[in-house]
């Protein structure tokens, strides 16, 4: 008799427990963190199914969870079925297991499709020219013809400026800001003549 009180305790306490960290079946939630995702077209799959369509943001990174509950020991696979239209492509890290409490680890990582930022210099003669793009900062030699910058996101905006003008002349730029499309930026052209 005192071992069946035992049994019926322990299993009370067990579904107390389960209950307290949500590990009843259907009621687990699935899901994790996103980064890199700053445009539209993110969308994630459980089992090949359950598309969960990712809203992006100015920051670019945030939280999801997929709508539909899961079971306690039911498996679950989060994929990548479409990237951002920004991105080179997702990654996806601890996807797949087998659900035992609230799974909130998974992270999904997009890639943003990176673009040169380079032009043209003409007439320079004079050392100590310091061009700049945000953090980004390019010593030009006297003689140059051309420079490249460090490269930069799509969509992200650029502004090549001019930090330290060369010795005995002024330069002015042209093309220098903008926005990161779908290609290289290759037009910015850097003009010196003689300081006056």
């Amino acid at each position: 008799m005192k071992s069946s009180y035992l049994r019926a305790g322990a299993a009370l306490a067990c579904a107390l427990a389960l209950a307290a960290c949500g590990g009843s079946d259907g009621d687990l939630v699935i899901g994790g963190q996103f980064t890199g995702v700053t445009k539209s077209g993110l969308v994630l799959q459980n089992n090949g199914g359950s598309d969960l369509t990712i809203t992006p943001n100015s920051a670019g990174f945030g939280e999801f969870r997929f709508p539909q509950l899961a079971e306690s020991d039911s498996s679950y696979n989060v994929t990548v079925k479409s990237p951002p239209s920004n991105a080179s492509g997702c990654e996806v890290a601890n996807g797949a297991g087998k659900v035992a409490f609230h799974v909130t680890n998974i992270v999904v990582t997009c890639k943003i499709r990176q673009h040169a930022l380079k032009g043209t210099i003409s007439g320079l003669t004079g050392n100590n020219l310091v061009l700049v793009n945000g953090p980004d900062r390019v010593p030009v030699p006297a003689g140059a013809t051309s420079f490249t910058m460090a490269t930069v996101s799509e969509d992200a905006p650029y502004g090549v400026t001019i930090l330290t003008q060369p010795d005995n002349q002024t330069c002015t730029i042209a093309n220098g800001t903008g926005t990161v499309g779908q290609a290289d930026i290759t037009n910015v052209a850097v003009t010196c003549g003689p300081r006056t």
